[in-house]
């Protein structure tokens, strides 16, 4: 694949190739003080097939250094048709990749181990599944298995589900990382706080994390991303947050939500991971493509992108809410002064009144963007090429949009309302 050279649309400080598809984020983790950020990759098309697991990492957050792809799919193993979503956790020592094989269908995934050293370059697929199908009665597909450390035991979340039935959460007990010991469902949607916020035929990508309670202690976060089967064809609709408890349940655990919502409002947002980062806890999700047609995203080379990295935070009602993480600050540059137009495509807004973002074709509005704020509750809105991050009171939109050469960005607010920075590396780290 050779696409023509990148446009303005491109985003250049977010985590992603120059060419080929990206999808799911997976593998984060931050090992002898490099962060890692792996994801879904087919480095020969902009097209979802022949899964690698992409590789950045960096030390900062803002500079990332492009890695030849961690984990191949390879001919005659379990993951011949693709690596598949899953996380990276620390094994004696010994970083661990525990993700999704497929060796033919989805219908016959598993999850498999890949082990490296610590630099995390190259890695080393076992040869058969660790947990595989046929899995219980009424789960037709698993995948996205996520670690999770409880009492000092470590267990394995998995998404289930199947296309016509019900989704569920499996369990595993995995002290013992190569020897799973099937605990059961860890939550179905018997729940009726899962089943009211989070309807779906199977729930993917679960990241299970304790946040600091505002009233004090801690609560357990339940991240899913919903996948339906709708009119025989899937559709993935958006992420959910589940704020509960965990509680014992025979040999397992169950999963108890208390309350629930929407994780963000935007259209392009899904498939988040975690990184509990020392006193905060880091998500990236993925943000897809929205309004580019077939033809343009081949002609581009390119599609999907991840997030900027935000903190997830709950809010003193409970709530989960999300904010840019704090290293992005060192991306802006000296204030510019609010005009017509902004004369770049990366930039930072912070708006404390009633105010409109829109990209313009001339006279033609190609993407509006409500920015309104107050300076009790303001908003911020990164952009970076096509993708737009907002931000305000703990909610976030993740949204896209796509200049070219002909198009510019302009915002309708009261100047005294508006701080405006470009963005771009540090010189230090662009040298």
């Amino acid at each position: 694949m050779h696409a023509p050279e990148p446009g303005p649309e491109l985003p250049r400080l977010h985590v992603r190739p120059r060419e080929g598809w990206v999808n799911d984020p997976n593998g984060l983790c931050r090992v002898d003080g490099t962060y890692h950020v792996f994801f879904q990759h087919n480095p020969y098309a902009p097209v979802h097939g022949d899964i690698h697991w992409g590789h950045a990492s960096s030390t900062d957050l803002l500079t990332w250094t492009e890695h030849p792809p961690a984990l191949v799919p390879q001919p005659g193993t379990p993951d011949a048709a693709g690596c598949w979503s899953g996380c990276v956790t620390d094994d004696a020592g010994t970083p661990t990749a525990v993700f999704t094989a497929v060796p033919g269908h989805a219908q016959e995934a598993g999850a498999l181990l890949a082990r490296s050293d610590r630099s995390l370059l190259t890695w080393t697929a076992g040869t058969s599944f660790v947990a595989g199908p046929p899995f219980v009665e009424g789960v037709e597909e698993v995948r996205d298995p996520f670690v999770v450390h409880v009492d000092g035991h470590r267990y394995v979340v998995q998404g289930a589900g199947s296309r016509h039935g019900r989704p569920s959460l499996l369990l595993w007990a995995a002290d013992d990382l190569e020897h799973w010991v099937d605990l059961g469902p860890l939550l179905t949607d018997d729940d009726p706080v899962a089943a009211a916020v989070a309807g779906a035929n199977l729930w993917e990508c679960p990241n299970l994390v304790r946040l600091p309670d505002p009233a004090g202690g801690e609560r357990w976060v339940l991240l899913v991303s919903l996948w339906r089967w709708v009119d025989e064809q899937h559709e993935l609709a958006g992420v959910r947050y589940l704020v509960g408890d965990l509680q014992p349940d025979g040999p397992g655990l169950r999963f108890v939500a208390t309350s629930g919502c929407v994780l963000d409002r935007g259209a392009a947002f899904y498939a988040p991971q975690v990184l509990p980062d020392g006193d905060r806890t880091l998500v990236w999700g993925w943000a897809w493509e929205v309004g580019r047609s077939e033809e343009q995203v081949r002609a581009a080379g390119w599609a999907g992108v991840l997030t900027f990295p935000r903190e997830l935070y709950l809010e003193a009602d409970g709530a989960l809410g999300a904010r840019p993480a704090r290293e992005l600050t060192s991306l802006r540059g000296e204030p510019a002064a609010p005009g017509a137009a902004i004369g770049t495509d990366a930039f930072e807004l912070r708006c404390l009144g009633a105010g409109r973002l829109r990209l313009l074709e001339g006279d033609h509005e190609v993407f509006t963007l409500d920015v309104g704020g107050s300076a009790e509750v303001p908003t911020t809105v990164l952009v970076d090429g096509s993708i737009v991050e907002h931000f305000r009171g703990g909610q976030t939109r993740t949204e896209r949009a796509y200049p070219t050469a002909s198009t510019c960005w302009t915002v309708d607010v009261d100047p005294a309302c508006l701080t405006l920075w470009p963005l771009a590396l540090p010189a230090a780290a662009a040298s």
